[in-house]
């Protein structure tokens, strides 16, 4: 095995730059109906602003060169590009974190929390490992079939080896925190504690993938209510991006690799429905332009339809456990499989991305989980 980690830098040719921004300007654009909204997909109005702005207001080399500002490497493991950005703290007793994002999403979205982590004001200070997903973006192409959550954990383990961590900690949310409690069930002697962000839609949403779930449930109960509710409105209008990329990864991969629009759209959708604070406009275009540069939207579809095929999740967690709710209300303590004596904070604000939505808010409660097991 080829274990040796190279520096690397992003730099996109600017032929490339250049093309997307022709592609824009001369998209073709789908007709739309009067009088819809989100619920059909994002409308027309919004994601041509969207895409106008993309072309003439971002400024992707300021967005490549912030990325650049933290160390980034390559490796291979399991025969698979890995990227990662590997940022140290000048703190001597920090803490190692291996964080871990979502879909559809990129290290992109950690980037203002990464610098509350590595200097913080005050309090635990973090030395930050955090991996693009096999198959997204800058750890593209993908290079086999097989590449779920707990192939990907693997991977993990052994790239926190590679580095010399012998003792780290844990946090991700959506496929992230599926991975990161692989890690903790796989690795448990090396792990210090593991730490996942949920919110009510995404804990019900998650709740419609565990058998037996809906039969525990009292419809009869006010919150079981409204938990099945939400079950039902993810199973017949929040669930269509993973049934077509669950049976037909391939098919979604070439639109999304051909057009830019198609990617933009697809990708927006999610930050517009799955956030209730503010996130930076260029923050979400710089995970966009990743995907689209990289041509890797088919890559993270075929780990999606991986893992739904796929009966291995890992091992039980037996190492401390942390749950930061955003957005917080009572359905998601009846959800989530939280043991006994877990650490437990819930915020009024903040949906399915807090590391952009509420920075701040995350980077404390990983200070306050991590800090007592240091």
């Amino acid at each position: 095995m080829n274990t040796e980690i190279h520096p690397f830098r992003l730099d996109i040719p600017q032929s490339e730059i250049d093309y997307l921004h022709e592609r824009l300007a001369h998209a073709r654009w789908a007709g739309t109906l009067p009088g819809i909204g989100w619920e059909r997909g994002v409308p027309l109005d919004h994601l041509r602003e969207l895409a106008e702005y993309w072309r003439t207001g971002f400024d992707w080399r300021a967005q490549e060169a912030e990325l650049n500002a933290f160390p980034q490497f390559t490796t291979e493991i399991d025969g698979q590009r890995i990227h990662f950005l590997h940022v140290r703290s000048d703190r001597e007793d920090a803490t190692p974190l291996l964080i871990t994002h979502g879909y559809p999403s990129s290290v992109a979205e950690f980037t203002t929390l990464i610098d509350l982590l590595v200097n913080p004001a005050e309090g635990p200070a973090f030395h930050v490992v955090a991996p693009s997903l096999p198959g997204y973006t800058l750890s593209s192409p993908l290079s086999a079939t097989g590449w779920t959550m707990s192939r990907t954990a693997r991977a993990w383990i052994e790239l926190m080896s590679r580095l010399g961590y012998q003792r780290y900690g844990l946090h991700a949310g959506d496929v992230g925190a599926g991975v990161s409690g692989a890690v903790a069930g796989l690795d448990g002697e090396h792990v210090l504690g593991v730490h996942v962000v949920t919110d009510p839609m995404t804990a019900a949403a998650t709740a419609t993938f565990i058998p037996g779930m809906a039969d525990r449930l009292d419809a009869n109960d006010p919150v079981d209510k409204l938990i099945l509710a939400r079950m039902e409105e993810f199973r017949t209008d929040g669930a269509g991006y993973l049934a077509i990329q669950n049976s037909r990864p391939q098919n979604i991969g070439y639109g999304l690799a051909d057009s830019p629009i198609f990617q933009l759209a697809w990708i927006a959708e999610s930050f517009e429905r799955w956030t209730d604070l503010p996130i930076d406009r260029d923050q979400m275009l710089t995970t966009v332009s990743l995907y689209w540069f990289t041509g890797s939207g088919v890559g993270a579809a075929h780990t999606l339809y991986e893992q739904a095929h796929s009966h291995d999740w890992g091992s039980p967690v037996q190492v401390p456990e942390g749950y930061a709710v955003f957005g917080a209300d009572e359905t998601v303590r009846r959800i989530v499989p939280a043991p006994a004596g877990a650490h437990w904070t819930e915020f009024e604000r903040g949906q399915h991305f807090p590391a952009m939505e509420a920075p701040e808010l995350l980077a404390g409660d990983l200070r306050k989980f991590f800090g007592p097991l240091r």
